[in-house]
């Protein structure tokens, strides 16, 4: 989401005072709200708002502690009709010199960190930028209609039985085998 250099909601680090927290609103108006609906492929952003504070985290990192309130409309994975989703969630974000944060060699095998929220610590803090991010990480994968279903078409050539879904269940064979052998163990 591009905002100015000068929005009030992009902090230079160098200006922030380690000894207090610094409170945080932000709400974009219709307009912000439909640019960033069109960057991130939504029909419609229809709320959004991210409200928290920045306070120290450690010596020289820090932490933004956020919630983030969004009402977003998205196409049906099946019908491509209209879903409206309400999104509410905790946002915590842990910002840290790069010096401090575990260097992995390229290409190397490692296990995630138990703080999944760690990121490098820049010259400024973009609080729109992570609005929008925890924004499309809220956003259901795959939308839904509560009444949506998918029905089962076929295809098939003339004189060729169509595949069905149960017919691709990996013991649907057996299963028909197994009907088959007791068939015939009756006709004994």
């Amino acid at each position: 989401m591009a905002i100015a250099p000068s929005s009030p909601h992009v902090l230079r680090v160098s200006s922030l005072k380690a000894s207090r927290d610094h409170e945080f609103l932000i709400e974009p108006d219709a307009k912000a709200r439909k640019a960033l609906a069109q960057e991130i492929s939504l029909e419609a952003l229809r709320k959004l708002r991210f409200e928290g504070r920045v306070v120290p985290y450690g010596k020289r990192g820090w932490s933004i502690l956020a919630r983030l309130g969004a009402t977003v409309v998205q196409p049906c994975v099946v019908t491509l009709e209209p879903v409206t989703t309400r999104i509410d969630t905790d946002v915590t974000r842990h910002l840290l010199p790069e010096s401090l944060l575990d260097q992995f060699e390229e290409g190397s095998e490692t296990e995630l960190t138990e703080d999944e929220n760690k990121d490098v610590l820049e010259d400024e803090i973009d609080l729109p930028a992570m609005m929008a991010e925890a924004l499309v990480l809220a956003l259901p994968t795959y939308p839904r209609k509560e009444d949506a279903a998918l029905d089962q078409t076929s295809f098939a050539g003339q004189g060729i039985a169509p595949l069905k879904d149960e017919d691709l269940k990996p013991f649907a064979g057996l299963a028909a085998l197994r009907d088959k052998m007791q068939g015939n163990d009756g006709e004994d």
